[in-house]
């Protein structure tokens, strides 16, 4: 058993956003105006919603989609009409607005806690005959490629025991990647909706059948779709931003030196520069192409951290800039504190506000993956991360500069290293 040694924030309203409720079915007028806006709002951009298998189906089913940008809600919606939808929304997209999202029938939660409630929650939309959507990655895809999905989703769709659609939309990093979301491409977008798993087809899975069908189910990588299909990116400033995911020089290996401007990523550290061509693919100006493909260097780069962790060498410290959210109205500007990462405490968070210390531990098994931001639009446009209890998120600014990525890397390999221990140990 988890031990919590947490002390909490001594705020002057005590009074925290409570996730443990019910959502509200969602209203049949709204069913109809979140089709329209979704229309409006895609309006001048060019896609294409595909149906697969889905002839007759109806409600109660379970819609699981893969998650590059906001855009995904509104492609979604169009997927989903004309049925009445409860979306699972992190509680950051309640921001000065619980009441709208509460009206149209969201969940809230905080992301990568043990929400026991929202597990309650999910069923109750179910047996009272709707769609429930959610987002099983947690978080935008920050390279484009299929993220982190916890084995927990099998569990959830073995007990639902109702038909899983599965949504996969291609193009959408592409035309607004999370490394630079303020610049949108023109991008051709294809949404994939496929009913993937029937009642029957449940019944006779395990756990972990359900899990790698999902995963296979879900699986996307878009700068294959851009090869694929031809699709040129000609916008000159197009890797500006770019270096936020690609942190480690393969050159010099160098790690947080790396930079971005118009079409070139470049580490300051050795002065080696690539170029990221109209089709997608990294070109180095010297002839010598590490990685041709993003996702290679992304995905190498992940490979560096494990195996860092493996011989014992990673660890985290920093200082950093604390904002959180209790509640959903607004963001409490805590100071300055410090914040650490390991493989054996996990992540602590100590800082210091209105003449009380406070203490946050978040144990590696208690954190699956990690939820980063590169330019928050609500707070700060600099890289963070969020450290989220059952009852509180803290969004940290590192004054480090371009350690957010590996610190995602590092999160989710630790939580698999502890995870595969504890099952060998639970099977022994």
């Amino acid at each position: 058993m988890i031990q919590n040694n947490n002390v909490d924030v001594n705020y002057k309203n005590k009074k925290r956003y409570i996730t443990a409720k019910y959502p509200i079915r969602q209203p049949l007028f709204f069913v109809g105006l979140i089709w329209v806006l979704s229309k409006i709002l895609l309006i001048g951009k060019k896609y294409k919603v595909e149906k697969v298998n889905m002839e007759g189906l109806k409600p109660p089913y379970m819609v699981l989609s893969n998650h590059m940008y906001f855009i995904d809600f509104e492609l979604a919606a169009l997927v989903t009409f004309p049925h009445r939808v409860n979306n699972v929304v992190n509680l950051d997209g309640y921001y000065r607005r619980a009441w709208l999202m509460e009206l149209i029938g969201s969940i809230g939660t905080r992301k990568f806690t043990n929400d026991i409630h929202l597990v309650k929650s999910i069923y109750k939309v179910l047996r009272r005959g709707d769609v429930l959507c959610m987002y099983p990655e947690a978080r935008y895809s920050p390279c484009g490629i299929t993220s982190y999905m916890p084995d927990s989703v099998g569990a959830l769709v073995k007990r639902a025991k109702v038909p899983v659609v599965t949504i996969v939309h291609h193009g959408n990093h592409l035309q607004s990647p999370f490394w630079n979301f303020r610049k949108p491409r023109k991008v051709p977008l294809h949404t994939i909706a496929t009913k993937t798993l029937t009642p029957e087809d449940i019944e006779k899975m395990s756990i972990d059948e359900i899990n790698a069908c999902l995963r296979e189910a879900l699986s996307y990588d878009d700068y294959k779709y851009q090869k694929d299909n031809g699709i040129l990116i000609t916008e000159p400033d197009r890797a500006e931003g770019m270096h936020k995911i690609l942190y480690q020089c393969p050159h010099c290996m160098a790690e947080s030196k790396m930079s971005s401007k118009g079409a070139e990523i470049f580490c300051t550290e050795c002065g080696k520069r690539w170029t990221l061509k109209e089709d997608g693919e990294l070109e180095a100006n010297d002839g010598n192409t590490e990685f041709a493909r993003v996702p290679d260097w992304f995905l190498w780069q992940r490979e560096q951290v494990k195996a860092e962790i493996e011989r014992g060498e990673y660890s985290f410290s920093d200082e950093v800039d604390i904002y959180s959210q209790p509640r959903a109205m607004g963001f409490v500007h805590l100071g300055e504190g410090k914040v650490s990462h390991d493989p054996e405490r996990g992540f602590v968070l100590d800082g210091h506000h209105r003449g009380a210390d406070y203490h946050i531990e978040r144990a590696p098994i208690q954190t699956n993956s990690l939820h980063i931001e590169y330019d928050w639009c609500y707070l700060k446009p600099i890289d963070c991360i969020d450290i989220s209890t059952e009852n509180d998120s803290f969004l940290c600014y590192p004054k480090k500069e371009n350690v957010v990525t590996k610190l995602a890397f590092a999160t989710e390999i630790i939580y698999e290293m502890h995870a595969e221990k504890n099952k060998k140990a639970r099977g022994s």
